[in-house]
């Protein structure tokens, strides 16, 4: 939801019309018989779930995807009536309150085929459930061989509606789409398997951002659509196809500027000494808001629309920043750390690369205290 508190000293926008853009860019895409599945798992890769959900349906997405039941179980609350894929496992004590928001369950164990049908029959009505197939990922989902026996398996227990048989790609983020397709044809061998016995569900879904942008014959009946509605590329490999805008940026502003003399320490562990008589700038943001520690002494911010770089570590609720080559700097200037002042942006991927890590965990890793808000473009 939209924060009522007065804004705070670090804080995160999120433009909704960047993220319809890419929505309806995304829905051109792949035309209008496939579905687009919005995925606004842990909080919506960092954006707000409840809102991304809401604008993402009303710009042409027709269902939603989360990883954990009670993801799907707040969206119900709040008043969401599309469906909702749970593409982890579930809990046997939660599968009644997860099945009583009519959340689509995913399903590869017969403990929890068997408790789903139960539950229908005593409510006298059906559940819909998908089945996930593991093509080559490793984790969670069945081996190719055990999913004719476990359809099999699901048929004869009352009250389960199949709805749906999908996939995960491992590799489709790498130029490389070899793994990708062989992928491709074990799923493909399963549905004719399934369809020779007339015990294939309806619903395939199998692409994610990376496969709905390069490999269209994966789209099937439906997409699912996490990194790239987010206006982010899956990875440095793919070129996104269709004109994406990043919706988030991260904000802070200057809590205090002063001139350090030469061979002054900067943070814990005295890891930045100044080499010169140096004007700095303290920002009020750290790992306390999911700004990474690995960020220290490598990472940058924006202010007056140029970059100053971080000295010293990234402490838990602040950092500080060489003013040297930005101008003018007065208290509670804006700071940009994800995003762009001016002519100049800082991306999510650029962060990524500073931290070791991928865009991915930049913005799911920001946390509660840095309160979101929701804006649009400026008519």
């Amino acid at each position: 939801m939209t924060s009522t508190f007065a804004r705070p000293t670090t804080y995160i926008e999120v433009n909704l019309d960047a993220l319809a853009h890419n929505i309806r860019a995304l829905k051109a895409h792949i035309g209008p018989r496939v579905e687009l599945f919005a995925v606004v798992k842990a909080n919506a890769y960092g954006h707000g779930a409840l809102e991304i959900a809401r604008t993402a349906l009303a710009s042409g997405a027709s269902r939603l995807a989360v990883a954990r039941a009670h993801e799907g179980i707040a969206l119900r609350e709040a008043g969401l009536t599309a469906p909702i894929l749970v593409m982890n496992y579930t809990l046997l004590e939660a599968l009644e309150e997860a099945a009583a928001h009519d959340l689509t369950l995913t399903v590869t164990e017969r403990a929890t085929a068997e408790r789903l049908s139960a539950l229908a029959q005593r409510w006298e009505r059906p559940l819909t459930v998908h089945v996930k197939i593991d093509t080559g990922m490793g984790r969670f989902g069945l081996l190719p061989d055990e999913a004719l026996p476990f359809m099999r398996e699901l048929a004869a227990l009352p009250g389960l509606r199949v709805e749906g048989l999908y996939s995960h790609f491992a590799v489709a983020d790498l130029a490389d789409k070899s793994y990708t397709r062989q992928q491709f044809g074990i799923f493909r061998r399963v549905v004719a398997q399934l369809r020779a016995a007339e015990l294939c569900p309806p619903f395939l879904h199998i692409a994610n951002s990376a496969a709905t942008m390069d490999l269209p014959e994966t789209h099937l009946d439906g997409v699912r659509t996490g990194i790239a509605i987010y206006g982010l590329r899956p990875s440095d490999e793919v070129e996104p196809k269709v004109p994406l805008r990043p919706a988030l940026t991260l904000k802070s502003h200057v809590a205090r500027v002063r001139t350090l003399p030469k061979g002054a320490s900067i943070s814990y562990g005295r890891t930045f000494i100044t080499p010169r008589r140096m004007p700095v700038a303290l920002v009020p943001a750290g790992y306390g808001d999911g700004y990474h520690r690995l960020l220290s002494n490598r990472g940058a911010v924006l202010i007056n629309g140029k970059r100053a770089p971080i000295v010293g570590r990234v402490c838990m609720d602040q950092f500080v920043v060489d003013i040297s080559e930005v101008g003018a700097v007065a208290l509670e200037d804006e700071v940009v750390l994800v995003g762009c002042q001016g002519e100049a942006c800082i991306s999510a991927e650029e962060v990524a690369r500073w931290a070791e890590t991928i865009n991915y965990e930049v913005t799911t890793s920001l946390l509660p205290r840095a309160l979101r808000f929701y804006v649009h473009d400026a008519k």
